[in-house]
């Protein structure tokens, strides 16, 4: 997988190297919560054997930590099982350096205004 410039000037080779296989994929799936992928399309997005990632997909599913319908993965929607993960914290650290962090305001100000009709009651 490819980094910018920037990130491979100012990150320790250390930082770089700590990222396991499932840390990244689960990192990759975490940063795109709204979507669901292929094992294939992960590998393709992160640079990764799909071999490793379809290994790395089965561990995380062991730990309850992404979901799996047909042939598409997606992180779990539990935080708590997230911030669990000590591989998880590394790869949010990392990303966050990379990225930025999110900030909770900006994810409030675009938040639908009515619950999705999935949680209404009766349902």
């Amino acid at each position: 997988m490819s980094i910018d410039r920037e990130t491979f000037e100012n990150t320790s080779a250390e930082e770089l190297e700590d990222l396991s296989v499932p840390d990244r994929v689960l990192g990759f799936l975490v940063a795109h919560t709204d979507r669901a992928f292929k094992a294939r399309e992960i590998a393709s997005q992160t640079g990764l054997d799909e071999g490793a990632v379809s290994t790395a997909l089965s561990r995380l599913k062991d730990r309850d930590l992404v979901e799996h319908k047909a042939t598409y993965w997606a992180a779990t929607d539990d935080a708590d099982r997230l911030a669990g993960y000590s591989g998880y914290e590394r790869a949010t650290a990392l990303f966050n350096e990379q990225l930025g962090t999110e900030e909770a305001d900006a994810w409030r100000e675009h938040a639908p205004s009515e619950p999705h009709p999935s949680t209404e009651d009766g349902q």
